[in-house]
């Protein structure tokens, strides 16, 4: 039996490990030492929007602090933040077997690109996890919206994906992922303004004038993805270059069409907002922060997401969390949009 680490057991790496060891499979998780204490002491509870559940025993998990866990894996799951990619890249380097696969099932478009060069004899591929996941305890993880997980079709990856599948998490592999994560971010660019709103994600996308924030935020990515030639993938009912005009329709007609569009838990917030709750840090650099990178490689601004950026930085340094109403948020924006233009039309094309 393949043996498949997980490198980062917060949510993500929590519940993904967990279906993976409910479906059978053999895991080891390589977690801070309150995380692996949370693990040997509650074990797994795993839940889905409805009312599908799973649980792992306490006996069943085994978690480490130790790094060197990982060097029998053959296949490595990578789950940190962002931030911590190239940190984690130089450990995995010094433990891992060159036939042992890596996968980074982490938000932003470069990680596995910071893995691939630290680890150069490995096969490492980028993941794209789609739906969201939120900790309701110790030890208990719920998926709350929809989605299946994208993969980079590779010869190597072949032996796991049994693995996913007897977890019920199929994968859908495409050999080009680029224009999937940056599908996948566009959907993303919502998570700075539902931490800035503070509220469900359900909630917040049911009020017009928050919807409208995220169709600025994607309409200003999309032109500079058509000025970069990336094409993204779709990945709701939606095509991305419809998304803008229809996230600014009226309540009433887009909560009809948004029960086709994605299926997302009442409760559920975003991972940013998570993280805001939390004082820890965000992954906003690796998300609206991607398009503001995008901009520059292509000699223009981003100013909407830009400031999305500023105001997310500004919460994470403040002792009060902010509520932003949505009316004020998408002045805010706008504002943002009229001077950036005006500085942009100075820029050399």
């Amino acid at each position: 039996m393949a043996k498949i680490c997980i490198y980062g057991a917060g949510s993500i790496g929590c519940y993904l490990g967990g279906r993976l060891l409910a479906g059978g499979s053999d895991v080891v998780f390589v977690a801070r030492a309150r995380v692996g204490e949370m693990l040997r002491t509650h074990g797994l509870t795993l839940t889905q929007f409805g009312d599908r559940r799973w649980f792992v025993s306490p006996e069943c998990i085994d978690a480490s602090t130790d790094l060197t866990a990982a060097a029998a894996a053959d296949l490595v799951l990578v789950t940190v933040k962002s931030a911590a990619t190239a940190a984690v890249a130089a450990e995995l380097a010094n433990v891992l077997r060159p036939e042992t696969v890596v996968v980074s099932f982490q938000n932003g478009i470069g990680n596995a690109d910071v893995l691939r060069a630290a680890l150069p004899r490995n096969t490492v591929l980028e993941g794209m996890v789609p739906f969201n996941v939120v900790e309701r305890g110790p030890g208990a993880f719920h998926q709350g919206s929809a989605g299946e997980l994208e993969i980079k079709r590779a010869p190597d990856l072949q032996p796991f994906v049994g693995d996913f599948e007897k977890a019920g998490l199929p994968l859908t592999q495409h050999d080009d992922m680029l224009p999937v994560q940056w599908a996948k971010l566009l959907l993303n660019l919502n998570n700075a303004i539902n931490a800035l709103s503070n509220r469900p994600l359900k909630e917040e996308l049911a009020q017009r004038a928050y919807r409208r924030c995220l169709g600025m935020a994607q309409k200003e990515a999309l032109a500079l993805l058509a000025r970069a030639r990336i094409q993204p993938a779709r990945l709701t009912p939606i095509p991305p270059a419809w998304m803008p005009r229809v996230l600014g329709i009226p309540d009433a007609w887009f909560a009809r069409l948004g029960r086709a569009m994605l299926t997302i838990d009442p409760l559920a917030r975003s991972s940013m907002s998570d993280d805001l709750a939390a004082g820890r840090a965000t992954e906003i650099d690796w998300i609206n922060g991607e398009v503001v990178t995008l901009a520059r490689r292509v000699g223009r601004r981003a100013p909407v997401n830009e400031r999305l950026c500023e105001l997310v930085r500004q919460a994470e340094r403040s002792d009060v969390r902010p509520s932003w109403a949505g009316d004020a948020l998408l002045a805010e924006l706008r504002a943002a949009a009229g001077g950036g233009a005006a500085r942009d039309r100075r820029l050399p094309a």
